[in-house]
Formats: C-alpha cells, structure tokens, sequence
C-alpha cells in the first residue's frame, strides 16, 4: 500500500516546529470544549491498569469513542463535550498507549477484552443497556472483533476510516521498532517531531498541538537528566495478528454497522471503500468531504454532525 502515501516535504510532516514550542492560535469552540470537565477512571483489565475518561450523565444511552494505533483518550477531548447531552460518552486509551499501562504481549483479545471491561465498569451494560462505539482507524479493527464476539451486547458500531482490504491486498501491519521511544532535551524540541501516522498534511494546527502535549511524558535517567518520550509502547506491533484484517471482518456481526471515512482518505481509497460496501449488504456509509484518514482532526465539526446523524439515523 506504500504507493498510495503521497511524499511530504519536512515542514508538512512536522506540523509543529514552526511554533517553536508555542500553541498555535485556537477558535473558541475548541477551548471550551477542552476545558469541558470529564471524570477520570482507572479499571484492571488482565492485570494492568487502562485508564478512561468520562463526560455526560451516567443514566444516558452509552457510547464509547475509541482511538487508533499509538493514539490515546484525548484524541476525543474536543469531540465528547458535543455528544455528552446526549449520552453517557466514554474513551479510554488503549493499553501501551496513552496513560495506561504497558504489556508484555498486545492482541485483538486482549484490546477487545478492554472495551468490554471498561464499558462494564462505566455502567454502558446496566440493566441490559447496549451502548454503541464509534471507533477510528486500528480502534476500528478492534472494535470489530468485539462485535464478533460480542453482537448482543451492542446496539451498534460506527468505523472510522478502518480499511478492509480485499483478500489480495496483503499486508502485514505497520512497521516494527527495534529501539524504545527517543528521549528529547526539551519539550519543545519532542513538539516539532511530531507527525501524524499515515502521514498527512493538516490545517488545524491547534488539534495537532493539544494532541501531541497529551502523548507525551517528561521523564529522567539516572543521572538525573530529564527529557520528554512518546507515550506509546513502540513493541506492539511484534507477533501481532495482523492476518485478521485482510478478512471479512463483518462475518457474524448481528449488530448495526456503520462505515465513515475521510473522502480524501489515502488509506480507504475508492477502491476500498467499493470493496467494503460490497461486505455488507444495507450498510450505512458516510464519506466527509475535505478530511483524509484523521477525520476528526481534518474535520472536528463535520464529525460530530456525521456521528450524530448516524446516531439519529438509528434512533439511538
């Protein structure tokens, strides 16, 4: 799939460096939506500790927002205040990414176990509620496996621009890191290294900017030196499953499915999109103009029209 990733010049890629550590001018929606109070919680899952946040009254429908590869909780900080009158909105981050623990070994069981245990513990389930996720990119192929095992206890879930490839497209997952994270001498200097992963230009620099603070750590050696990681585990990608999204991973889900994708998306391209509709017959697919593959970074608002009306669209 390398041929559909278009060749950017460094200052596209590193979005930030330009502001030399400053935050780039944000509008006004975007601040008070960040500053929307939600509720922190903490739950083990299979020994470790996933950590997710919280917005809206508990006796709300429930939904869940989930997050893709190396991404975390506060992907959704500026989506989940414009859901939250409606429902009860929960995300947590995924383990080895984020602020929840690392493990040794990761697997779509393991991911889709979390869903699940958080969604218990966040009350989603009570009194046999049956919330939806919505769910972006590698979240989307997780939140997929646990609708196959799991198609009763929701009532629906809503991808975002997760490709299901055709059985001749192989792929073997994303590339692997031998070494840990870098550690950067400043903050400033960890901002202007951070890119988006497919690379892609992006016009909100200040999305960009909230997003990388929260996925970094301040941290020090033994000498007492302190610099700033990623907070990502960079081994979780070994000996992972991948073979699993190159099937047709909509066998056996007796919910609702929705499709979303970014219209200009250099991952669910024409062809594939084509393919997915052709997977599941009657299902709803929603194309936002003007977003490629961080559809909610490209586009925060129309995402949060186009997650409500498919909510609506469902009566949910």
């Amino acid at each position: 799939m390398a041929d559909d990733f278009k060749e950017m010049s460094p200052e596209e890629a590193n979005l930030l460096a330009r502001y030399r550590g400053a935050k780039p001018e944000a509008p006004a929606w975007f601040n008070e939506a960040v500053k929307t109070p939600n509720e922190e919680h903490f739950v083990d899952v299979d020994g470790i500790t996933v950590r997710y946040q919280a917005w809206g009254d508990p006796a709300l429908p429930g939904l869940m927002l989930s997050h893709g590869n190396g991404a975390h909780a506060h992907w959704f900080d500026f989506i989940a205040p414009a859901l939250a009158s409606q429902y009860r909105v929960i995300a947590p981050s995924f383990s080895g990414m984020g602020d929840s623990d690392w493990r040794e070994k990761y697997s779509f069981e393991r991911f889709a176990d979390e869903q699940m245990v958080v969604c218990e513990h966040a009350g989603l389930f009570k009194d046999g509620r049956k919330p939806v996720i919505v769910a972006h990119s590698f979240g989307g192929f997780i939140t997929l496996h646990t609708a196959q095992n799991h198609s009763d206890r929701f009532a629906g879930v809503v991808i975002v621009d997760s490709g299901l490839r055709p059985p001749e497209d192989e792929w073997d997952g994303p590339p692997r890191r031998a070494r840990g994270n870098r550690a950067y001498a400043s903050l400033d200097a960890a901002l202007a290294r951070f890119r988006l992963a497919p690379p892609q230009p992006c016009e909100n620099h200040y999305i960009a900017d909230y997003i990388a603070r929260h996925s970094l750590k301040e941290t020090s050696n033994e000498a007492g030196q302190t610099g700033w990681i990623w907070k990502f585990d960079p081994q979780i990608f070994f000996n992972f499953e991948f073979s699993k999204m190159s099937t047709n991973m909509l066998e056996n889900i007796t919910c609702r499915v929705a499709m979303m994708r970014g219209e200009d998306s250099v991952l669910v391209t024409n062809r594939i999109w084509d393919h997915m509709r052709s997977l599941r017959e009657g299902m709803d697919m929603v194309s936002i103009p003007n977003a490629q593959h961080h559809v909610m970074l490209d586009q925060p608002l129309a995402f949060i029209d186009a997650v409500k009306d498919q909510l609506n669209r469902w009566d949910y």
